[in-house]
């Protein structure tokens, strides 16, 4: 039996023993295959020494090599092996290291799996998920940093989460495994360094259902992934200087929660989106659209997104210190706002 996230009241508090967040999704991802026979992993790298930040460490040889097996490195041709498996009854899982090069597989992406569904008036289904670990790490530069959740998104037919916790990355990988259209997973590297308690047993987050991290009154702040911690951040600052916030932990990006924004927007007035994400086209612009399309009336100043500069990601800590934007950034924006 597979629970939902409403029967634990405090996620935070579920039973279970502490573990790394890696070692979460490993054992989710044993879970679903001792479950579910036609859950298969591949990736490259999938069972090297890394094994993908360690979420797949063991699973090749738990397994064997016709469940989960490295590849070659060809991304088009893979995407297609996973749309053609999911078509034909498995539920593949296919591992990125990155997702930066999950774009040479965007036509099979985009043209192929998203649309089979909506082609075959519903007849076929193709139950696949595409993970990915995303965001800055050792400078890995222009190539190797991209957060596209924007890019995938944008095409019918397909789904993007982006877990902040342990408690979520479960639920949601679980979500993406039942599901029966193509799933994104975009994990950040620094949230993969988390540890957290989560239930044994199998459990379900369902998409398209953000959570509130924290209450206040005087600014809405909705984040995804790693700028949900950047947030929490901002606002215990500026609980100091006397604002309150709401931080909206969105979670999935397609479909997305505009319900929990928009009660939200309608208290306190005021909004910012804190995404991991260029500034050009990204899901705060969609989601300030949606609130001055629905609740304009309701806002007290304008909407504020804090985001990428419009430049490719360099290389080395120090410059990476400085294109990625902190808590720093959303609290200046706000203290700004606030005396308007």
């Amino acid at each position: 039996m597979i629970r939902e996230e409403a029967d634990f009241i405090l996620p935070e508090n579920a039973y279970g023993e502490e573990a790394a967040y890696t070692e979460i999704l490993n054992d989710t991802l044993c879970q679903m295959m001792d479950a579910d026979e036609s859950v298969i992993l591949f990736g490259e790298g999938i069972n090297d020494k890394v094994a993908l930040f360690g979420v797949t460490t063991g699973l090749a040889g738990k397994y064997g090599e016709e469940r989960v097996f490295d590849v070659p490195l060809s991304e088009s041709a893979l995407m297609g092996i996973a749309a053609g498996a999911a078509l034909e009854g498995l539920r593949p899982v296919f591992f990125h290291n990155r997702p930066d090069f999950i774009l040479l597989a965007m036509d099979q992406f985009a043209n192929h799996a998203t649309k089979y569904r909506y082609m075959s008036g519903g007849i076929h289904r193709v139950p696949m998920v595409i993970w990915a670990a995303i965001g800055k790490g050792w400078g890995a530069a222009a190539q190797h940093s991209q957060s596209l959740q924007s890019v995938f998104a944008h095409f019918p037919g397909c789904k993007v989460v982006m877990p902040t916790t342990p408690f979520d990355g479960k639920g949601l990988l679980v979500s993406a495994l039942m599901d029966e259209m193509p799933v994104v997973i975009l994990e950040h590297r620094e949230l993969l360094r988390k540890s957290g308690v989560v239930p044994k047993e199998l459990y379900r987050i369902g998409m398209g259902k953000g959570v509130l991290r924290r209450k206040g009154d005087d600014f809405t702040v909705v984040a995804d992934s790693v700028m949900v911690d950047e947030a929490m951040k901002a606002a215990g600052i500026l609980e100091d200087k006397g604002i309150s916030v709401d931080v909206i932990d969105i979670r999935s990006i397609k479909p997305w929660d505009k319900e929990i924004v928009l009660r939200s927007v309608k208290k306190t007035g005021r909004l910012l989106v804190a995404d991991t994400a260029w500034h050009m086209c990204n899901f705060g612009a969609e989601v300030i659209a949606t609130v001055y399309e629905e609740a304009f009336s309701h806002m007290r100043a304008p909407a504020i997104r804090v985001d990428y500069p419009d430049i490719a990601v360099p290389a080395g800590w120090t410059l990476e210190e400085e294109f990625y934007t902190g808590y720093g950034k959303i609290v200046e924006k706000i203290m700004e706002s606030v005396k308007i």
